[in-house]
């Protein structure tokens, strides 16, 4: 699973062969979630704050997001995406 980027100690994945609807993965210290690129909690857990985060990182970038995903779905290699700042 590629990792795309990482900001404030979290790491964010997507799998280059996943299903719908179009998600990230999550990691934290002990804590990992799925979200889809709306920003919404599908699967698991993160704290408040660190969804805040992500959900603020995913309205950022959905384009390169959505981009992402179609590379995954072709079975390409994925780029990485810069992080929150």
């Amino acid at each position: 699973m590629p990792t795309i980027s990482m900001f404030y100690g979290i790491i964010i994945r997507m799998y280059v062969d996943d299903h719908n609807p179009p998600h990230i993965h999550a990691i934290h210290q002990n804590h990992t979630a799925t979200f889809d690129f709306d920003g919404n909690l599908l699967e698991g857990t993160m704290p408040a704050k660190h969804q805040k985060m992500i959900k603020a990182w995913i309205a950022i970038h959905e384009d390169e997001l959505m981009a992402n995903w179609q590379l995954a779905l072709n079975k390409e290699n994925l780029f990485k995406i810069d992080p929150l700042r």
